[in-house]
């Protein structure tokens, strides 16, 4: 009896040792030379992440991490994510880090007055994004996303992005597309009752033109009171950047007289109305100048020079203008 009550008292002390052993091995903190980061994509499951982990750097071995996770009852629960494992953190520390879902973030500026070009390449250049819309044209890109339009100038809202790292580049492009229809659809609510514009979409092709015209706050409700009285009247918008837009890349140097006089679906100088799609990214402050504009008489506008403009209510307010601020003439 007595051979057998030792038996069992060893049997519990090897036991014990080894539940001891096994919470110190799985609490102990890793020793990583450096951060250790790793994604788990979506329907992927604790064994997938444990592997994905060893294969990032993690010196754990993968069937450890997921029996670990499993016989604690977390081997089910994992979030999908951008992770990121320090020196110093444990076992035990990395899956409840995978089944809160405490990810990396990734952060994505998006900047007032880009092109899409320029959108396109600050996204597709981040190395902490899955990149999945390198191989699309512009029209499969707006597919992709649910985009109803087929141009996708104007389309993604000037804000910045959080998204956990290892988040698809089309995620990023989603959110702003969709961020900037629900700001349109909130200022065009909103909008002055006698503004010359039939549809959101075209608030934000003048707020665009906007947003390229001026970047002070205190002067885009005077600009956009100029394009709205040329609208009313149809008179000719004339600004250089629609012109510059269509030029693209082809164009070089400065805007010339002849830039001007050639013709194109951009030109605002030889055609009436709005161009056919935005110019740039318009932020918030732009979409708002263009839907409710100060009250003005003005019709035209020249730059001082200083970053401010002139704003003048005839032709020949605005030739002094020219003079005065371009031209270097008082007379």
């Amino acid at each position: 009896m007595k051979t057998l009550f030792r038996f069992l008292s060893l049997c519990l002390l090897v036991a014990a040792g080894l539940v001891a052993a096994g919470w110190w091995y799985i609490h102990r903190p890793l020793e990583l030379v450096e951060p250790v980061d790793f994604a788990v994509e979506r329907g992927q499951t604790m064994r997938d992440a444990a592997h994905n982990a060893a294969d990032a750097g993690l010196n754990v071995a993968p069937e450890v991490l997921y029996w670990v996770a499993r016989l604690s009852g977390r081997g089910d629960r994992i979030v999908a994510g951008g992770y990121e494992a320090t020196d110093g953190i444990s076992l035990w520390e990395l899956i409840e880090k995978l089944n809160r879902g405490d990810v990396v973030h990734a952060e994505v500026l998006i900047v007032e007055g880009w092109n899409f070009k320029q959108v396109r390449a600050a996204i597709e250049a981040r190395d902490d994004l899955v990149q999945d819309t390198l191989e699309l044209s512009a029209a499969e890109l707006l597919e992709r996303i649910g985009a109803t339009e087929t141009h996708p100038e104007g389309l993604f809202f000037p804000d910045t992005y959080l998204f956990a790292r290892g988040s698809a580049a089309s995620e990023v492009f989603r959110a702003a597309y969709r961020s900037m229809k629900r700001e349109v659809e909130a200022v065009w609510a909103e909008r002055d009752p006698n503004l010359p514009l039939q549809s959101p979409y075209e608030a934000q092709i003048l707020a665009s033109i906007i947003e390229k015209e001026t970047g002070r706050d205190d002067e885009r409700g005077l600009v956009a009171s100029v394009f709205a009285n040329r609208l009313r009247i149809g008179m000719r918008l004339q600004t250089d950047p629609t012109v510059m837009y269509g030029y693209g890349e082809t164009l070089e140097g400065r805007l010339r007289r002849r830039h001007l006089d050639t013709d194109h679906e951009y030109n605002t100088y030889t055609r009436a109305g709005l161009p056919p799609t935005p110019i740039a990214m318009p932020g918030r402050a732009s979409l708002l100048a263009a839907l409710k504009p100060e009250k003005s008489d003005y019709l035209y506008f020249v730059s001082r020079g200083d970053g401010t403009s002139q704003f003048s209510r005839t032709l020949n307010e605005h030739n002094r203008a020219v003079n005065k601020y371009i031209r270097g003439k008082n007379g």
